[in-house]
């Protein structure tokens, strides 16, 4: 059979990270609530009814209607918008909006995969202006992110892709045939059972801080259980590491255990 040439002779492997509630603490479309509302594109009602959206998120295990219903809330909320505009709000911001909230352990884990040579990829429902900034920070390779439709450089509350359930298992594939990833060497985590399809397309995955459904199905299915606990700055870069440094030895060394003892299972 004729070689393809596009494909690359050694697979590669990467790390496939959710960002809410994996990385961060909390939901990154409702994080900048306050900036938006400062600058003019949130009312005090809309606040009310997005931290309302966000605390169901947060306390009521991310579920398929628990999530459709944030979703839903948002694409009706940024209708309108100026990109343009949040991108920069955005930008200015990131540090007071995000920075309290990231975990000191995914901050490791992402520095150790780095480390072994594999690419990080971030997988977020929340939109891609407000993802990649959050990535960039954190070093990330790729991003996958949801997509909202922008006509005359405004959101019109539409959606081109929406990177939930499914979907992000489909990105991830697309992805690696691009980049040439091994997923079956490669690794996933997450912290909800709608994330269940983007786990199960790789060899190695987690579960951070799982919701009950994920739990029951990471122990189904042989996954590993990881327990994030300590949001940390991630500004400036240097006094992250040096914080993370003792987690990152912890990390690495649940990770390795975990693999090492599914294949002594496994055998040779």
């Amino acid at each position: 059979m004729d070689e393809d040439p596009t494909q690359p002779d050694v697979l590669r492997e990467a790390a496939f990270f959710d960002l809410d509630k994996t990385i961060i603490a909390t939901s990154s479309a409702t994080a900048f609530s306050r900036p938006f509302l400062a600058q003019g594109l949130l009312t005090r009602r809309s606040v009310l009814r997005t931290a309302y959206a966000q605390l169901l998120y947060l306390v009521g295990g991310a579920d398929e209607d628990q999530t459709e219903r944030l979703r839903a809330q948002l694409s009706r909320m940024v209708a309108g918008w100026d990109v343009s505009l949040v991108s920069s709000i955005v930008a200015e911001t990131l540090h007071e909006s995000i920075d309290p909230t990231v975990y000191a352990e995914a901050v490791a884990l992402i520095e150790a995969h780095h480390a072994a040579g594999r690419d990080v990829v971030v997988v977020s429902a929340s939109g891609a202006e407000v993802v990649e900034p959050i990535a960039a920070i954190l070093g990330a390779d790729h991003v996958i992110a949801t997509r909202m439709n922008v006509v005359d450089g405004r959101y019109t509350g539409e959606i081109d892709f929406y990177a939930y359930g499914e979907n992000k298992a489909s990105a991830i594939r697309d992805l690696a045939l691009v980049e040439g990833y091994d997923l079956a060497a490669s690794y996933a985590y997450s912290d909800s059972i709608t994330d269940a399809p983007m786990l199960g397309a790789v060899g190695h995955a987690f579960a951070v801080n799982p919701d009950r459904a994920l739990r029951r199905l990471a122990a189904e299915r042989g996954w590993g259980t990881l327990s994030f606990v300590r949001p940390v700055p991630l500004f400036p870069r240097r006094a992250r590491i040096a914080t993370a440094g003792v987690v990152a030895v912890v990390a690495i060394a649940v990770v390795v255990t975990w693999v090492a003892v599914r294949r002594r299972r496994r055998g040779p």
